[in-house]
Parts: C-alpha cells; sequence; structure tokens
C-alpha cells in the first residue's frame, strides 16, 4: 500500500513538474534589420496579451504557456513578422524588413485627434515624412529646416547669415505661407505669418516626427496652408525608464550639448521626461556668434483606459550675431564668409545687428476614449515671447550720437484646439472641432547699449511736446527679457504699439472608405478680428483704431481607389483666407489698408502611389492660384538704393546696409508643377531615396509696392507690370538622390546628392523681367557607429559633412542688375547684384551615451 501510494505521488509530483515546467517555457531569439540588432521591438503572442520588447542587443525573452503558436515582431518603420514556434525554444535571429508604409501610430501618443499626420485620413495626399533617427543624423549644428532639404519642392535658404536664420519656401511660397503646426499648436505669427527658426531651435531636440503635407495637406485648421503644412510631433511623455548625454563639435567652435532623461511610469500612474541643451560657436559668417540652451519637460498621466493626460512645455532662450546680403563681387573680392554688418563704431569693431529671443510654449493635451466608435481631443496651448532685433542707431540731437537699440517683439498668445471624432459605420467617419486662439503682440523701440554716452535724445511721441532724454538701457540677455523692460514711455523710442488678433474658428470632415475607394470633404468657417492701439503717434486715450473683422473660410475634398499596390487620387480646395494685421492697417498707423480683402487660394492636385516590398514611388502634380495676395519682403538696401530712394543723401533716411521693406499689394500667382519621390530598398542592408520636382511658378497682372526703411518711412509707391514674371527665392527645378548603406552590423554610411536650377531673384524688375541664377549642385555624406555596452547601454557616433566639395555659390538673390555689357560677370551674372552666398564645407561629429 505504501509503495503503491508513492508510486501514485511520485507520478503526480512528475505531471505537476511537467506541467510546470511547461507554464514557464521560455522563449528567446534575437531581432535584426540583417546587420544591426534593433532595440525596443515589441514581441507579441498572437491572440494574447502576453508579451515584451527586445533590449539594446536585439535580445528578447518571452515567457508562455503554449505549446505551439506564433509571435507577432512589430517595430515602427518595419513590415510585421510573424513567427511560429512550436519545439524549438530558441527562434534564432529575426530579420525585419524595412515597411512599405511608416506607421505613425506609434508616434503619436496623445492629440491624436488634434494632430494633422497625414495617417489621419485615408485619402492620400503628397506627403514627406521624416522619424527622429534621420532628424538626429541630419541637423548636428543646423536649422531643423535642413531635415526637409531632401523632399520635392522644399528649398532652404539663408542659414549663412546665422544660427536659426534660415527660410524655407514649399512649391514657391515663403514660409509665412505655408502653415507649421507643433503637437496641434499653430505656431505660425498671427501678426505676419512669419516663423524666426531662431525661436524653435529646441526643435531637433524634442521631435519625433516631421511630416510636410505639400498643397492642400490633411488639416482641418483654417490656417494658412498656401504651399503646405509642416506638423513636428514632440516626443511625448517616454514611459520606459532610462536617459542619454549627447555630445556635438561642429565648425567654427560650435558645441552642443545636451542630458535627457526619462523616470518611467510611476507607481502613482504619473511619468515624466526631460531635457536641457546647451550650444554655442562662432557662426559660419564673419561675427555671426551665438549662444543658447533648450529645455524640455513632458508630464503623462494616464488615469485610466479612457482618459490620458500630457503636459509639455518646451523653450529655446538664445542670443545670435546676424549676417546679411552683399554684392556678389564683394564676395569674391572678400571671400564667402564676409559680413557687411561688421562696422566701427567709436573705434571699436563689432556687429551691431544682433537677435536675442525667449519663447516658452506649454501646451496640454487631453485624450478621451469615449467609446469603441468616438472619441475627443483637445490641446490648450499657450507661449509668450520676449525680445528682439538689435541695430545700430543715431539719436536726434545735433551730435547724432550712436547707440545700440532694439527692435522688441513681444507677445502672449492663448489658444484652444478641441476635435471629436465619431465612426458612424464600418465605411464612414465624421468629425467636427473648434479653433480659438488670442493674440497680443507689443512693439517698441528699446536702448541696449548707450557705447559709453550718458544719454541719448529721442522724438517723435506726440504725447510730450518736445525731445525725450533717455539714460536707461537694457539686456539682451534671454533669459532677462521677461523682466528688463520698460515701464515707461519715455523709454520707449521710434513706435509703441500694440496688436490684437482674435481669432473663432469651426472644422469638421466626413470621410467614407470602402473596397479600396476613398472620398472626404473637409470645411472650415473663420472669424477673425484685428485691433492696433498706438501710444506714440496718438494721444493717449486715442489711439486705439476700429474693430476690422474679416470672415473666411475654406473647403476641401478628394477621391481616391488602391487596387493592390496602386493608388490614384485627385484633391481640389479653395479657400477664402484673411489678411494679416500687418497687411491691414496702413503706413504703420491706425488707417485701414483698402487694398487688404481677402485672399483667394484654389489648389487642385493629382497623385499616384505604387508601394511594395522594393520600392516606393509616388508622383504628384499640382496646381495652386493665388489672388488678391499681400507679400512683403527685405533686404539690405546697397549703393544703388541709397541713390534712388534718397537722393538727398540724408543718413538718417536711409544708408548703404540698412534694411528696406517692401510690401506688394495686388499680387495674382500661379504655380503648377510636376513631383517625383521614391524610396528603394534592392537588399537588406542598402536604402536609397530620390525626389525631383519641376515648376512654373508665375506673378500675374500688376503689382503696387510700397517702400519703407527701418523707421518705418514711406520713400516710394512703385506700380509694376509683374505678368509672367518667374517667382523668385526657390528653385523651380530640383532633384536628388541618396542612400544609405549598412557596412557591417552597427556601421553605416550615407550620402545625398542634390542639384537646384531655375533659381531667380526676389525682386520683380516690372514687364516680366527678372535675374535668374547659375545652377548648383551640392553633396554631403555621413557616417554612424554604434557600441552595444551592455542590455541598457549604448555608445553612438556620428560625422556629417556638408557641402563635401566645397561649392561656391549664390543661394538668394534680392536686386536685378542685368549683364548689359557690363565687364565683371560671374557665371553670366553681373557681380553688382546684391545676393547671399551659401555655406561652404562645413562639419559636425556627435557621440551619444544611453543609460
Amino acid at each position: 500500500m505504501k509503495k503503491s501510494s508513492i508510486l501514485w505521488m511520485s507520478l503526480l509530483a512528475f505531471m505537476l513538474i511537467s506541467n510546470a515546467s511547461f507554464a514557464q517555457r521560455i522563449l528567446t531569439g534575437k531581432v535584426s534589420d540583417g546587420f544591426n540588432p534593433i532595440a525596443g521591438v515589441s514581441v507579441l503572442v498572437s491572440g494574447t496579451q502576453t508579451g515584451t520588447s527586445t533590449d539594446a542587443a536585439g535580445n528578447f525573452a518571452l515567457t508562455t504557456n503554449q505549446e505551439n503558436g506564433q509571435l507577432e515582431i512589430k517595430f515602427l518603420g518595419y513590415l510585421t513578422q510573424l513567427v511560429k514556434f512550436s519545439k524549438n525554444n530558441d527562434l534564432g535571429t529575426i530579420v525585419l524588413a524595412p515597411s512599405k508604409e511608416q506607421s505613425l501610430d506609434e508616434i503619436v501618443v496623445v492629440g491624436r485627434g488634434v494632430i494633422d499626420i497625414a495617417e489621419g485620413r485615408m485619402t492620400p495626399i503628397a506627403v514627406s515624412t521624416i522619424h527622429q533617427a534621420a532628424i538626429e543624423e541630419k541637423v548636428g549644428s543646423l536649422d531643423i529646416t535642413s531635415t526637409l532639404a531632401n523632399t520635392p519642392s522644399v528649398y532652404i535658404t539663408g542659414q549663412a547669415k546665422g544660427f536659426g536664420e534660415s527660410s524655407m519656401n514649399t512649391r514657391g511660397f515663403d514660409q509665412s505661407n505655408t502653415a507649421f503646426l507643433l503637437n496641434g499648436q499653430p505656431i505660425n505669427g498671427m501678426d505676419n505669418g512669419r516663423v524666426y527658426w531662431s525661436n524653435w531651435s529646441g526643435l531637433s531636440d524634442i521631435a519625433s516626427v516631421i511630416q510636410i503635407q505639400r498643397g492642400l495637406g490633411s488639416s482641418k485648421l483654417a490656417i494658412s496652408s498656401v504651399g503646405g503644412t509642416t506638423n513636428f510631433v514632440t516626443k511625448s511623455t517616454d514611459m520606459k525608464k532610462g536617459g542619454f548625454l549627447k555630445h556635438t563639435v561642429g565648425n567654427d567652435m560650435f558645441v552642443k550639448s545636451t542630458l535627457g532623461y526619462n523616470t518611467g511610469l510611476m507607481k502613482n500612474g504619473f511619468a515624466v521626461s526631460a531635457m536641457f541643451t546647451h550650444w554655442q560657436g562662432d557662426g559660419y559668417m564673419n561675427a555671426t556668434a551665438g549662444a543658447g540652451q533648450n529645455y524640455f519637460l513632458s508630464v503623462g498621466y494616464k488615469v485610466n483606459d479612457k482618459h490620458n493626460l500630457n503636459l509639455m512645455v518646451t523653450g529655446a532662450p538664445q542670443w545670435h550675431e546676424q549676417g546679411g546680403t552683399a554684392t556678389l563681387q564683394t564676395y569674391l573680392d572678400k571671400g564667402r564668409k564676409y559680413n557687411r554688418n561688421i562696422e566701427t563704431i567709436n573705434g571699436v569693431e563689432m556687429n551691431p545687428r544682433k537677435n536675442y529671443y525667449h519663447k516658452p510654449v506649454a501646451n496640454f493635451n487631453w485624450d478621451w476614449e469615449i467609446s469603441d466608435r468616438s472619441s475627443l481631443s483637445t490641446v490648450i496651448y499657450a507661449s509668450m515671447a520676449r525680445g528682439g532685433g538689435q541695430s545700430r542707431r543715431n539719436d536726434n540731437s545735433t551730435a547724432k550720437v550712436p547707440y545700440l537699440a532694439a527692435d522688441v517683439n513681444n507677445h502672449q498668445w492663448y489658444g484652444i484646439v478641441s476635435n471629436y471624432n465619431r465612426k458612424l459605420n464600418d465605411n464612414l467617419t465624421f468629425n467636427v472641432g473648434f479653433d480659438l486662439r488670442d493674440y497680443k503682440g507689443e512693439h517698441y523701440r528699446q536702448v541696449t547699449d548707450l557705447l559709453g554716452a550718458n544719454s541719448i535724445v529721442h522724438t517723435g511721441n506726440v504725447n510730450y511736446s518736445g525731445p525725450l532724454t533717455t539714460s536707461n538701457s537694457y539686456s539682451t540677455n534671454p533669459w532677462k527679457t521677461f523682466t528688463d523692460k520698460p515701464k515707461n514711455a519715455e523709454d520707449r523710442l521710434a513706435w509703441d504699439y500694440d496688436q490684437i488678433v482674435r481669432y473663432a474658428g469651426l472644422f469638421g470632415q466626413i470621410e467614407y472608405a470602402k473596397d479600396g475607394f476613398t472620398a472626404f470633404f473637409q470645411g472650415s468657417l473663420s472669424e477673425q478680428q484685428n485691433i492696433r492701439e498706438d501710444y506714440f503717434l496718438y494721444k493717449l486715450g486715442e489711439g486705439r483704431s476700429e474693430k476690422v473683422n474679416n470672415f473666411g473660410y475654406n473647403t476641401k475634398g478628394g477621391v481616391s481607389y488602391t487596387l493592390g499596390q496602386h493608388s490614384l487620387f485627385g484633391n481640389a480646395g479653395y479657400y477664402s483666407r484673411q489678411p494679416y494685421q500687418n497687411n491691414i492697417f496702413m503706413n504703420y498707423r491706425n488707417d485701414v489698408n483698402e487694398y487688404a480683402e481677402n485672399e483667394k487660394i484654389l489648389g487642385l492636385e493629382l497623385g499616384y502611389k505604387f508601394a511594395s516590398e522594393y520600392i516606393d514611388v509616388n508622383v504628384n502634380a499640382y496646381r495652386t492660384t493665388w489672388e488678391n495676395r499681400v507679400t512683403g519682403s527685405s533686404r539690405n538696401a546697397n549703393a544703388a538704393d541709397v541713390t534712388k530712394y534718397n537722393p538727398t543723401g540724408n543718413p538718417d533716411i536711409l544708408q548703404e546696409g540698412d534694411f528696406l521693406y517692401f510690401s506688394n499689394y495686388g499680387v495674382k500667382q500661379d504655380h503648377k508643377g510636376v513631383e517625383l519621390d521614391f524610396t528603394a530598398r534592392p537588399f537588406t542592408g542598402l536604402e536609397v531615396k530620390g525626389f525631383g520636382s519641376i515648376g512654373d511658378w508665375r506673378y500675374k497682372g500688376n503689382a503696387t509696392t510700397i517702400v519703407r526703411n527701418e523707421d518705418r518711412v514711406e520713400l516710394a509707391t512703385e506700380n509694376k507690370d509683374v505678368n509672367n514674371g518667374k517667382v523668385g527665392d526657390a528653385a523651380q527645378t530640383s532633384y536628388g538622390v541618396g542612400a544609405k548603406y549598412s557596412i557591417i552590423r552597427n556601421l553605416s554610411i550615407d550620402a545625398d546628392f542634390r542639384s537646384y536650377d531655375r533659381l531667380y531673384s526676389s525682386l520683380q524688375a516690372g514687364e516680366g523681367k527678372v535675374l535668374q541664377l547659375p545652377s548648383y549642385q551640392l553633396f554631403d555624406v555621413g557616417t554612424s557607429y554604434k557600441i552595444v555596452l551592455s542590455p541598457t547601454n549604448t555608445l553612438s557616433f556620428r560625422v556629417n559633412v556638408n557641402n563635401l566639395f566645397d561649392k561656391f555659390y549664390i543661394s538668394e538673390a534680392t536686386t536685378n542688375t542685368f549683364a548689359d555689357g557690363a565687364k565683371n560677370l560671374w557665371n553670366g551674372i553681373n557681380t553688382a547684384n546684391t545676393v547671399l552666398i551659401g555655406m561652404g564645407r562645413t562639419w559636425n561629429g556627435s557621440i551619444k551615451f544611453t543609460f
């Protein structure tokens, strides 16, 4: 009996041990792209909630109680791999292939209904997406706009003028007419639509993805997306514990250090991500030094399965000296790093041109999953900016005492965007939302350096009977701008006024999709109110303008059909867009501009997409017409300008090197073109990308131009016949190709080639005449290497060389001085033209340690 009991107990124990061993089965493996291990890959047992992720070496270990089944191997930018398992516990190395369409679902974890990424709409659009890895590799010491240089119909220029001085044109439209969004928050200036990249230098550190939607785009807001819409999606709160330390060095003494850390999801349901950066450098052009910091804080809290909250605060306080344009002959004589802004004041050589700014931005995202068919996303945002642009001035006394002063542009901006999404049935989706904004800008001039004088004399304020004496000066340290500012009118020079803009918009979209066919329709209505209050040119209490209300709207619609690997689509849209406040009030007074009507924009586009395992191809054709356009531009005055606009030679009116401001009214533009881009993956480890675009961008009819100096004094009114004149400032033909190849595990090289042609001056000479600049080509190279130190620690290296062959080229021109038998020519161009020379060979290298 005892032996029998012992036998049965032994058998039972054996079964339990066997079952326990089966229940504790551990599957192991490694995930790679063919050369390099991939960290953070999701590994999930199909049909269960059992899962894990790979470590820094690409390894994973997963416990399961299934005898047979399959694993789902998922990672952003790669095809999902299904791996069957049965008897073997070690699955070996699993190689992921790059996906034909990079899903952004894992990036946009907050504000899904507000952030208008292309995947938010099934109907295709003309789009290019740059992910965090490419941003981190390519930016180095450049502005974040450089990451978009290898996309169709995009032209980047101005970086040689100094840190943050770049500008971006899309399909021939400048950046004041391209919409820029940060996590669903508009960041174009409310007064003039402009974006100053020095204020956004921190984006290169905190962006998870950049997506440029050329043309109509997918944005539901009534925004200025004439050329396109660029979405910056920042890093959300990282739920995985860890951090990194990165150090970058580059040409002209550039140094940048960044520290970031994530707490991971804590027991109380919170998670915090923080990052801080310091950078400084001498600048490429002479006397264009700069320095600044970037800070980022994101706090996430998952209340429950229905509610997700995230608060983000970021800012990039900075200062930098500014470069400018000069005649081509000057650059040929003195070198491409010549800076015409350098001058000798009181016996001291200096660059008085300086920009300083601090623009903290905060936004709070709330995502509410109401049901499996409906959701609500809301972002509340605020920004309070302080800073300005410094230059040398002379006071109004007979001694003409020199001093430095800044034209201050402060603002406070609050807004809310909310979007409700409802899935009506399996084929029909509907959303509706609203957009509210309130903006107040302060504008005045203040002394920043008396240059040794005890005080300076200024005039012009009608509230004072005689000249005013100012002995106070104010700091250009961006960290002090919120507290160190004039508290009395006597210290506000030249002008002193506020701009108030209030905006309310309602938008909606409905989309249908079934059996490869999709159709959508979007619409928005908006009301914008503009008020100007002047404390300088009007008696106190009398300087508030009338309220100017403008109603606007837009409609967009499109259809597409997908059959297998092929997709065809067509989109059309019409905008009635309110003019910016800077164009509503004439001559910087409260007089309402009779030319400032709503601008009329019509957009049409057709597209074709082909996607396969080995190659993706996109072809787009577009046409955009723009009527009642009011444009503005500025440039440094040359000797001919002084003769033309200041015939009396009065130095207080205009001197060579001073800025001239041009306001153009009644302009009509007609832009059309064709774009191509492709990504090829011929074999594991090699990726080839290419792009090309051919545009025909022309002005139509006549234009009226008002010319002003830096004190906003009107110098001339000019009427020009610009019919069929080429639109300048961006190459109308561009193409390029780039490749990235993994030589061995963790070691890769990459190279990019770009060519630009049919680039014209930004100034119309009349009768459609415009100067065409020589074409040019650029070649960039880079290499990356990573060392895996442990499952949680890696050491990464990156080196970039831009303009490898040190090409000398003109990136922009602001005059139309034709050859006409001139003796001094360069590549057929009269060297008397005022131009900007692009940067020569530059480099940067970085090292990053993750922990």
